[in-house]
Parts: structure tokens; sequence; C-alpha cells
């Protein structure tokens, strides 16, 4: 797979005393020329299906599971908006020689932007193909310099019950919304953090201001609104594998041969195709097994989903 490479974003040097406007200014002057070239997602058959078209972007920003919200997804839309994301802030500690707190502003002057076009598969069988704006995580990991007892990586969404009517309720799950990858997993180059898609700003529905993107897993995988990152020794604890373990494992790849129990996982549905169009066959690692499946020599993926 060749990666093109990429062209660090230059921006203007900000100083303390600048408005926090000036500051909001310049994560939409990274965000608006962050984009340098296309990382194209892994061909299904040894380079022979045609490259892959994104969803059209009305769809993918009106249609989204984000349970602190609301239960439907046509509703998070409206809902997500009274989420305040200025001046957010990066936690990372843990098994790292220099934890700290990072403003996302100063985060974006030092990690160049990349367009990654990937294939999003829901474990609710349903799919979609979306460009995103990030960086790969492993570009930031490293800048925190992780120990040789970072086996885990750990990730902590937003805790706002003001803003979140099913975190101020109490419903669904347990909150904050936990998720995990394994080190090798978050260090893979596929793995990103996004803070845009579309060319544009990442909205508040679908994770504003930043979330994971892990192609090869289930889109719950892919948590929103991070404010956290913690390396460990021992494998964290995560929301959905706590509150379904036989339904959500830790693991969360894409596999056509392990179903959910409400969700046959063999074939899914395009976002927006037409009521009488042929569902998708599934592919191992929702396509990307020529990148990833290595991280997994040896495991037995029906016990480790």
């Amino acid at each position: 797979m060749l990666i093109k490479p990429k062209a660090a974003i230059s921006s203007a040097e900000i100083t303390d005393e600048q408005h926090f406007k000036q500051r909001r200014s310049l994560i939409k002057a990274l965000l608006a020329s962050g984009a340098s070239g296309v990382l194209p997602v892994a061909a299904a058959n040894a380079g022979q299906t045609p490259p892959l078209s994104a969803t059209p972007a009305e769809l993918v920003q009106s249609y989204n599971n984000y349970y602190e919200f609301a239960f439907d997804k046509e509703s998070v839309r409206d809902l997500a908006q009274a989420l305040p994301t200025d001046q957010w802030s990066l936690e990372i500690g843990g098994e790292v020689e220099k934890p700290g707190k990072f403003y996302l502003e100063d985060i974006l002057r030092q990690q160049p932007l990349e367009e990654r076009l990937y294939r999003f598969r829901c474990v609710e069988a349903w799919s979609m193909v979306v460009p995103w704006l990030g960086f790969p995580l492993q570009r930031l990991l490293a800048q925190v310099k992780p120990l040789s007892s970072a086996k885990f990586v750990k990730f902590t969404s937003v805790y706002q019950p003001e803003f979140m009517p099913n975190q101020e309720r109490g419903l669904m799950l347990a909150w904050p919304y936990v998720e995990a990858l394994r080190i090798d997993e978050a260090m893979h180059p596929l793995t990103i953090l996004a803070t845009g898609m579309y060319g544009n700003h990442l909205p508040k529905q679908n994770g504003a201001p930043l979330r994971l993107v892990v192609p090869w897993k289930y889109g719950f995988k892919s948590i929103k609104a991070i404010v956290k990152i913690e390396l460990q020794s021992k494998p964290p604890v995560t929301t959905w594998n706590k509150s379904a373990p036989h339904e959500y494992g830790f693991y969360a790849n894409v596999n056509p041969d392990v179903s959910h129990p409400r969700w046959s996982q063999a074939t899914e549905r395009p976002l927006g195709s037409a009521l009488f169009t042929a569902r998708r066959n599934t592919e191992l690692f929702n396509g990307y097994a020529e990148q990833v499946a290595s991280l997994y020599t040896n495991m037995d993926l029906r016990h480790f989903f």
C-alpha cells in the first residue's frame, strides 16, 4: 500500500495574550488546509475492486449513534450542537515518560493533517465510506514516550451531563464512555485521531473535536469527543464490553463469520443504498486484512471477537 508523503501545515504563532477567538481561528485554518493527500483504502480483491466513493456527507452527518445524546440516530445532530468544544484539552498519562495536558490547537500545530478515505462498518450491519481529516495516533503517542510496560491504550470520552441528556439521566450505559486498543493496534499506521471530515471540521454529532478512527474494527471502537488517553500495562475495561460482554468483544474486529446476537455480520447495507440494492458482502477486517491481519496471528478470532 502506497502512502503519499504529506507536507507539514504552516501556521502563525499564537501568544498566550491573544484572544480565544484567534486560537479557534487557528483550528479552522488548520482543518481547512490540512488535506495534502489521500491514503487509499485497501482493495478487496488484490486491486481489482473499483476505487471507493465517499458516502454523501449529508447522510454521514445525520445518521449517528451517539447515545450520550439520544437513542435514535436522527435527533443526535440537533442535540449535539449544545456541546461546547472550544478550548478543548487532552490529558495523556499512565505508562509514559512525558505525561501532560495538551490543548488541541497546540497538537494541531505540531501534527500535519492527512486525508484518509476509509470504510466504516457499524456492528448494526450498515456501512459507509468517509474521507476523514486527521493524523496517525502513533505520532502523538511517540511524543509522550510510552514505557516498555505500556501494553494497552485507554480512551475516555467527555463527561458533560449538563449538555448530554442520557448522561444526565444515567441511561443506557455507564458514563463516561471508555474504549481501548492494544498498543500495537494503537501504533498501527491506519489508526488515526480525526479532527475533520469531507475537507472541513468534524461535526459535533460525528465526535468533534477529536475522535478515534480504527477502520478495521466496528464503529463503537472509534470513540468520540476524547478528553483522556492513558497507557496501561493491563487490559482496560471498556464500556460496551462491560455492559454486554457476550455481544461486544474487546477486539471488535469486523468479521463476517462472527455474528452479533441481533445482527448477522455476513453482509452489510451501505448507507444511502436504494431499497432493492443488494447488500454488500462483509470482508474480514473490513477490507484491511492485508495491512492488519498480522496483528492477530495465531489468535482464535471467534474467541477473541
